[in-house]
């Protein structure tokens, strides 16, 4: 179950909804799922939490084998219910009307083209569990494929349309009820090595493993267990990204991604593999022994000679450069093309005729299309603009992507790869768009204290006027290697804080990727230094516009965006009157010892606190700084986030609370790292501006 968990927050997190090319009424009523807005909302026309999910949400979107159409997955929410609906949605592949294919009463999700587009196979729920159906492509037609007891979280069909891969849970470990089966009732977390939970759920005992079924008339019941009596997940934990897993053009064969350690080992190391399944004998190889970081999502080449994969080299750092590497299968030679770019290549796909391979790399803080020549490794942007693009697909002759920016959640686009000329398709919330204004994003370059240039973007509150001043929030980054690119947020949205009235500035500090590798790198093992300079630099270049009020300043941030306002909090000389730590790290020893990913703390802080002598970083620890804390501050945690365990933030909150320095504690006792609950979100949000204004207006 907790397979399904983790999908459920990708697709909260990832996918998408609705299409606004279809009319809207605005006599539908709250809890019709149709997004729209109140007739005070309207006279508001600001972003507010409870518009933010009315936002449809689009995602995972698939291009016909002919190129005539695409589809997409589109979610929806009720945030008076917690309701939730997806929907899989067709658009032809130069626009026009969007048509949903299913009748949104519940869960449809991962579809895919047949291989010769009469079909269109998807998972559904309706039955209780995941299972495929398919149908026509006009929709009609739903017939259901599987039936595979436990239900199944993910397929894909094999190039030649005879059969699938499909993803299920197998449980191989004992629990506490398998080992004393006279003891039904007893709960309880029995563990003898690392690794008891991750992310956000404890071990339920069961492994993901990917499965091949034959297609045909008859209903599939079973399949064959490729990884049959392994104790290790496929795809990987915490995610579990059906894209780490592709077949090659002729069917023969499966290359996967995989850990293949438990435990101790698995807790302290990076080391995945990419790993070549043959569907004829069964006999498995592995591709990338010797590499020693993460080795992730195999893509054949169109003639299935070569496969392309994201590789990282240093073991036990998870935010290394993601490198592009291609091995020739028949000779087994590795090839490293992107040897001369010092910046990712994520979202692998080749040319159709296999002298490209388009890439997405975030540089200068927005998210292109490349394409890299497969023998020269000449590479060539493709898209330019301030945005991100995610996804990005080939067909004959455009590719397609799904775009975002700050002011634009992500919708679907077609892109000439020789011009870069983009078409957009997909129109999702644009009767949102129309009813609101969003504020004026600005690229702003800032000199650090290293005398380095540093992008920071400044997002301003709708109809702002120079004239006026403005309260300030500086926005702290998590990651702590995640960029502060054009990314929408459905949870710390900047438009949304613009719209509160303040002027929010994002700087891409050190230990950000997009500037080379030096700057992403400089972080590990430098919490307290360079980066919270960079921090300063930043706020303190905006708040000296007139426009900006000096006394009302803000620092607010999650994850590692929490450490930093904690570690500011003692730190800021008097600059910040309000701060907000959302599971935030506030002590360094007890961060080491509860959380669960060994090789994250142990790269970035230097090792365990016992060694001797005690690794350096350690000084950067926010609770040795407390006794100068002065400031109001409100802390968020989730009881789910194994990650950052929530002991931190109740620890942070004591600490104030003992010193008298107001401050106010939100516990999730169902959320995890993040708070995705609409209704959970909404009150999060009525906090987090509730604080702010008590302090800053």
């Amino acid at each position: 179950m907790k397979k399904n968990v983790y999908l459920l927050l990708i697709q909260l997190l990832l996918l998408a909804t609705v299409s606004c090319n279809k009319p809207v009424s605005n006599e539908t009523k709250p809890g019709d799922f149709q997004g729209i807005l109140s007739e005070a909302e309207i006279q508001a026309g600001r972003l507010s939490p409870e518009i933010l999910w009315k936002f449809g949400r689009i995602g995972d979107h698939q291009v016909s084998p002919d190129g005539k159409y695409i589809l997409y997955n589109l979610s929806r929410y009720d945030y008076q219910t917690n309701g939730r609906i997806s929907d899989i949605c067709l658009i032809q592949a130069d626009g026009g009307e969007v048509k949903i294919l299913t009748p949104s009463d519940g869960s449809y999700f991962n579809a895919r083209w047949t291989p010769d587009g009469r079909k269109i196979g998807y998972i559904s729920s309706q039955t209780g569990s995941g299972q495929v159906w398919e149908m026509n492509p006009d929709g009609t037609a739903a017939m259901q494929r599987t039936d595979i007891s436990g239900g199944i979280n993910g397929f894909e069909y094999a190039p030649a349309g005879n059969q699938i891969f499909y993803l299920a849970d197998v449980k191989i470990d004992k629990l506490a009820t398998d080992i004393y089966p006279d003891l039904p009732l007893a709960n309880v977390h029995i563990a003898d090595d690392l690794m008891v939970r991750h992310w956000n759920s404890w071990s339920d005992g069961a492994y993901s493993h990917i499965f091949i079924a034959g297609l045909s008339e008859t209903l599939i019941r079973t399949g064959t267990d490729i990884m049959i009596g392994e104790p290790w997940d496929a795809p990987l934990s915490p995610y579990f990204d059906q894209a780490e897993i592709s077949w090659s053009p002729d069917g023969k064969k499966i290359a996967y991604t995989c850990k293949k350690m438990k435990g101790r080992e698995y807790a302290l190391s990076t080391n995945s593999d990419i790993y070549l399944y043959q569907t004829e004998d069964g006999q498995t190889l592995n591709l990338t022994s010797g590499m020693q970081g993460y080795d992730k999502y195999p893509v054949f080449s169109p003639d299935g000679s070569k496969i392309a994969w994201q590789s990282m080299e240093t073991p036990g750092f998870e935010a290394d450069k993601n490198r592009l590497f291609v091995i020739d299968l028949a000779k087994g030679e590795k090839k490293y093309l992107t040897e001369n770019w010092d910046h990712n290549a994520e979202g692998l796909s080749w040319s159709r005729d296999g002298a490209q391979i388009y890439f997405t790399s975030v540089r200068n803080a927005t998210t292109q299309i490349y394409s890299i020549n497969t023998q020269t490794s000449e590479i060539r942007q493709i898209t330019n603009g301030q945005h991100d693009y995610i996804n990005a697909k080939p067909a004959d002759g455009f590719l397609t992507g799904e775009k975002m920016s700050m002011s634009m959640s992500p919708e679907l686009f077609r892109i000439n790869p020789e011009t870069g000329e983009e078409t957009q398709l997909s129109f999702t919330n644009r009767h949102i768009y129309d009813k609101i204004k969003m504020g004026r994003v600005e690229e702003r370059w800032v000199k650090t204290t290293d005398r380095k240039d540093m992008l920071v973007w400044v997002i301003y509150p709708p109809d702002f006027d120079s004239t006026k001043q403005y309260p300030a929030l500086l926005y702290c980054q998590g990651g702590p290697q995640s960029a502060v690119s054009q990314f929408f947020s459905f949870r710390w949205n900047l438009q949304l804080m613009a719209a509160n009235g303040y002027i929010v500035v994002a700087p891409n500090r050190r230990g950000l990727p997009g500037f080379g590798s030096e700057w992403n790198e400089q972080i590990s093992g430098d919490y307290g230094g360079q980066n919270i300079r960079d921090y300063l630099s930043a706020i303190d270049q905006v708040a000296a516009e007139p426009y900006v009020d000096k006394e009302r300043l803000g620092a607010v941030g999650a994850s590692y965006g929490g450490f930093s306002v904690f570690y500011l909090a003692g730190h800021h000389e008097g600059r910040f009157k309000a701060f907000i730590s959302h599971c935030g790290i506030y002590n360094f020893e007890s961060m080491y010892g509860g959380t669960e990913e060994m090789f994250f703390v142990n790269h970035d802080l230097g090792g365990a606190y016992w060694d001797k002598p005690k690794p350096e970083s350690y000084k950067w620890s926010p609770h040795l700084y407390v006794d100068k804390w002065d400031t109001p501050i409100l802390i968020v945690s989730g009881e789910y986030d194994f990650r950052i365990p929530y002991t931190q933030s109740l620890e942070a909150f004591n600490a104030a609370q003992l010193r008298g320095i107001p401050s106010r504690l939100l516990i999730f006792p169902e959320e995890t790292h993040f708070v995705l609950k609409p209704q959970n979100s909404i009150l999060w949000q009525r906090e987090f501006f509730g604080w702010l204004d008590t302090y800053l207006k």
